[in-house]
Protein backbone atom coordinates (compact mmCIF):
# COMPACT_ATOMS: atom_id res chain seq x y z
CA UNK A 1 0.00 0.00 0.00
CA UNK A 2 1.00 3.61 -0.49
CA UNK A 3 2.23 5.14 2.13
CA UNK A 4 -0.44 8.28 2.59
CA UNK A 5 -0.26 11.11 4.98
CA UNK A 6 -2.98 12.79 6.23
CA UNK A 7 -3.28 16.12 7.73
CA UNK A 8 -6.17 18.89 9.09
CA UNK A 9 -6.26 22.51 8.76
CA UNK A 10 -8.62 25.23 10.30
CA UNK A 11 -9.16 28.30 10.25
CA UNK A 12 -12.64 30.31 11.60
CA UNK A 13 -15.47 27.60 10.52
CA UNK A 14 -13.42 26.02 7.51
CA UNK A 15 -12.10 22.72 8.34
CA UNK A 16 -9.43 21.00 5.68
CA UNK A 17 -8.72 17.35 5.36
CA UNK A 18 -5.69 16.92 3.58
CA UNK A 19 -4.44 13.49 2.02
CA UNK A 20 -0.79 13.45 0.06
CA UNK A 21 -0.02 10.45 -1.62
CA UNK A 22 3.02 9.93 -4.30
CA UNK A 23 2.13 10.96 -7.96
CA UNK A 24 2.70 13.45 -10.52
CA UNK A 25 0.85 17.03 -9.03
CA UNK A 26 -3.34 15.77 -9.01
CA UNK A 27 -4.58 18.50 -6.62
CA UNK A 28 -8.50 17.24 -5.69
CA UNK A 29 -10.76 19.73 -3.71
CA UNK A 30 -14.16 18.44 -3.29
CA UNK A 31 -14.37 16.60 -6.43
CA UNK A 32 -12.91 19.29 -8.72
CA UNK A 33 -10.20 20.38 -9.69
CA UNK A 34 -7.86 23.25 -8.00
CA UNK A 35 -8.31 25.71 -10.80
CA UNK A 36 -11.60 25.96 -10.75
CA UNK A 37 -12.39 25.23 -6.61
CA UNK A 38 -9.89 28.23 -6.40
CA UNK A 39 -10.22 30.65 -9.23
CA UNK A 40 -7.90 33.24 -8.26
CA UNK A 41 -4.57 33.26 -8.57
CA UNK A 42 -3.97 34.92 -5.34
CA UNK A 43 -5.92 31.98 -3.33
CA UNK A 44 -4.39 29.33 -5.39
CA UNK A 45 -0.35 30.76 -4.74
CA UNK A 46 -1.28 30.86 -1.15
CA UNK A 47 -2.80 27.24 -0.84
CA UNK A 48 0.18 25.86 -2.27
CA UNK A 49 3.39 28.37 -0.50
CA UNK A 50 4.14 24.97 1.06
CA UNK A 51 5.39 23.44 -2.01
CA UNK A 52 7.60 26.62 -3.26
CA UNK A 53 10.11 25.49 -0.38
CA UNK A 54 10.46 21.96 -1.22
CA UNK A 55 10.36 22.58 -4.91
CA UNK A 56 7.02 22.48 -6.71
CA UNK A 57 4.43 20.16 -6.62
CA UNK A 58 4.72 17.28 -8.89
CA UNK A 59 5.59 14.61 -6.21
CA UNK A 60 2.29 14.32 -5.11
CA UNK A 61 -0.66 13.98 -5.44
CA UNK A 62 -3.65 15.86 -3.27
CA UNK A 63 -7.32 14.60 -2.11
CA UNK A 64 -8.67 18.10 -0.39
CA UNK A 65 -11.74 17.93 1.34
CA UNK A 66 -12.75 21.44 2.35
CA UNK A 67 -16.33 22.45 4.47
CA UNK A 68 -17.50 26.12 5.91
CA UNK A 69 -16.23 29.50 6.08
CA UNK A 70 -15.64 31.53 3.20
CA UNK A 71 -13.37 31.22 0.41
CA UNK A 72 -10.49 32.72 2.03
CA UNK A 73 -11.09 30.82 5.33
CA UNK A 74 -11.08 27.51 3.49
CA UNK A 75 -7.44 28.76 1.31
CA UNK A 76 -5.71 29.24 4.77
CA UNK A 77 -6.95 25.89 5.84
CA UNK A 78 -5.93 23.89 3.20
CA UNK A 79 -2.85 25.70 3.11
CA UNK A 80 -2.21 24.51 7.58
CA UNK A 81 -3.26 20.96 5.90
CA UNK A 82 -0.92 20.56 2.97
CA UNK A 83 1.88 22.06 5.39
CA UNK A 84 1.43 19.65 8.73
CA UNK A 85 1.17 16.62 6.04
CA UNK A 86 4.31 18.06 4.24
CA UNK A 87 6.22 17.92 7.85
CA UNK A 88 4.74 14.41 8.36
CA UNK A 89 6.48 13.26 4.97
CA UNK A 90 9.99 14.95 6.09
CA UNK A 91 10.22 16.41 10.12
CA UNK A 92 13.15 18.84 8.69
CA UNK A 93 11.17 20.88 6.80
CA UNK A 94 9.08 21.77 10.45
CA UNK A 95 11.73 24.43 11.14
CA UNK A 96 11.51 26.36 7.79
CA UNK A 97 7.54 26.22 7.74
CA UNK A 98 7.45 27.46 11.18
CA UNK A 99 9.35 30.48 10.72
CA UNK A 100 7.26 30.97 7.15
CA UNK A 101 4.26 30.66 9.65
CA UNK A 102 2.41 28.25 7.57
CA UNK A 103 2.98 26.02 10.75
CA UNK A 104 0.36 28.04 12.70
CA UNK A 105 -2.93 27.94 13.46
CA UNK A 106 -4.98 30.97 13.56
CA UNK A 107 -7.39 30.99 16.56
CA UNK A 108 -9.79 33.74 15.44
CA UNK A 109 -12.89 33.17 15.75
CA UNK A 110 -16.22 35.56 15.26
CA UNK A 111 -17.49 37.21 18.64
CA UNK A 112 -20.83 36.06 19.48
CA UNK A 113 -23.75 38.53 19.88
CA UNK A 114 -24.47 40.03 23.14
CA UNK A 115 -27.63 40.43 25.22
CA UNK A 116 -29.16 43.81 24.74
CA UNK A 117 -26.88 44.79 21.83
CA UNK A 118 -27.07 44.87 18.43
CA UNK A 119 -23.84 42.93 17.78
CA UNK A 120 -20.74 41.69 19.58
CA UNK A 121 -19.59 45.21 20.08
CA UNK A 122 -21.95 47.53 18.95
CA UNK A 123 -25.04 49.14 21.05
CA UNK A 124 -28.26 49.81 19.67
CA UNK A 125 -29.14 53.65 18.86
CA UNK A 126 -29.22 56.09 22.27
CA UNK A 127 -32.19 58.07 21.90
CA UNK A 128 -32.55 61.42 24.05
CA UNK A 129 -36.01 61.72 23.46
Amino acid sequence: MVEEKIATGRRKTAVASVRLRPGSGNIDINGKAFDHYFPGDIERRSALAPFEKIGGIGKFDMIIRVKGGGIQAQVIATRLGIARALVQENETLHHDFKTMGYLTRDSRKKERKKYGHAGARKRFQFSKR
